[in-house]
């Protein structure tokens, strides 16, 4: 009987060599955030820990309440920073070096394919998009990776999604993981592995990948994953990782799966996540008459340069409606030069929009775009649930960086379309 990419992955690096429903293995790489790792090193040094298993192993990104926005924010990042020097942790990133750590880690090459990742973050999943197994655990489990280098894990069962069809104009990663968390529901692919697959993922770019693997948080999965391929080595050399680094797998056609969905994506329109699901999804057409006060383009979902590529093309020569507030957070340094560069920031400042530090920033309510009561905001994030920006009496719709560049101009949900 074949193997699935991820319980290829999982038998590697298995201690016991072979998989049982839980399996005790090594880990390539672990990280925590400024939100995560404090409660991580607080239980460290409960338990007595007096050494780390590799300090060139153990990441500390800096990225949730960055810059910070109060004295609790400084003292955890202060908190990191100690824990770092004292063990002489390679990777320790404050706000001047990161950015948003999903798409930092990646960008400087620090996961590879068949890797074995565990990181304090739900969003963790993300790094499968470069064929990694990648999960998300707690702050406790971490502290426990930091000292041993292995976890426990339970063995998840995988679902293939097949996408076939010619990609819509308009349409990107965003929608297709939107368009699969309506059809199946947040619960609907609880603990198991997303497999994404079908030609049409074979032409997705890169930050589209990662975008969809993502969000597969957003759909109860325990990870994603895609095989990777020749647009993966190709990430993958221009973030500095040396070929003789890579292994690349696959599964094997004969792989056991728990269910194969297909989903053809020939017609599909803009898709938006109403409040207050990411599950609640509908046609960009169902919701024009939608007035919205602040649009966000950001985030480790849609903060990558793509995405402001693409924002930028419809902003270009337009203002943002009067009354709204709109907000571009490049991902990380890099993302925020580069944009510089090619004349992104420029498009966006001269439009109307506030220019923020890589930072997750409204995302999860952090800071730089909180939403009052009753506030509508249209945000390239990831989670909509009840007071996820703000209030518990704000709403949150989820869509691509196109709808919220066309939708800052209106001062409505809208199709780009309206405004090319």
């Amino acid at each position: 009987m074949g193997l699935t990419l991820i319980e290829k992955i999982l038998l590697k690096n298995s201690l016991s060599k072979r998989l049982d429903d839980f399996i005790y293995a090594k880990v390539d790489f672990c990280f925590g955030n400024d939100i995560t790792a404090p409660l991580a090193v607080k239980q460290f040094e409960r338990a007595g820990f007096k050494s780390v298993f590799d300090s060139r192993k153990i990441g500390f990104i800096c990225d949730h309440f960055l810059p910070a926005r109060d004295f609790k924010a400084a003292n955890n990042v202060k908190v990191l920073k100690e824990f770092a020097r004292k063990f002489k942790l390679k990777h320790f990133y404050d706000i001047d070096k990161c950015g948003v750590e999903h798409v930092f880690l990646p960008e400087i090459g620090l996961i590879k394919p068949v890797d074995l990742i565990i990181g304090a973050d739900s969003h963790t999943c993300t790094y499968g998009a470069l064929g990694a197994a990648s999960f998300g655990v707690g702050s406790t489990d971490l502290a426990a990776v930091m000292k041993e280098g292995k976890c426990w894990l339970r063995v998840p069962e995988t679902i293939k999604f097949v996408y076939e069809g010619k990609l819509p104009q308009w349409i990107g990663g965003k929608d297709l993981i939107l368009h699969t968390i309506g059809k199946i529901g947040v619960d609907g692919a609880l603990y198991k592995v997303m497999e994404f697959s079908g030609s049409v993922i074979k032409k997705l770019s890169m930050d589209d990948r990662f975008t969809m693997c993502n969000m597969a948080a957003e759909a109860g999965g325990k990870t994603a994953i895609i095989e990777p391929d020749e647009k993966t080595l190709s990430y993958l050399k221009a973030a500095g990782v040396n070929k003789r680094n890579i292994k690349l797998l696959t599964s094997d056609e004969d792989a056991t799966y728990s269910k194969i969905i297909n989903i053809n994506i020939e017609n599909l329109k803009p898709q938006i996540a109403c409040p207050h699901l990411p599950s609640n999804v509908k046609s960009v057409d169902k919701l024009k008459k939608i007035k919205v006060d602040q649009v966000v383009i950001g985030s480790c979902t849609n903060g990558r340069l793509s995405d402001l590529a693409v924002a930028a093309k419809l902003l270009k020569g337009e203002k943002v409606k009067k009354g709204l507030r709109a907000i571009v957070i490049p991902a990380t340094p890099k993302i925020y030069a580069q944009a510089y560069q090619k004349g992104y920031l420029n498009i966006f400042q001269e439009a109307g929009y506030i220019i923020s530090p890589p930072t997750c920033g409204p995302c999860l309510g952090g800071h730089c775009g909180i939403l009052d009561k009753g506030e509508v905001a249209l945000a390239t994030t990831n989670r909509n649930f009840t007071g996820r920006m703000g209030s518990p009496q704000s709403f949150v719709y989820l869509c691509g960086p196109a709808v919220a560049a066309a939708s800052s101009i209106t001062g409505r949900i809208s199709h780009p379309e309206e405004v090319t």
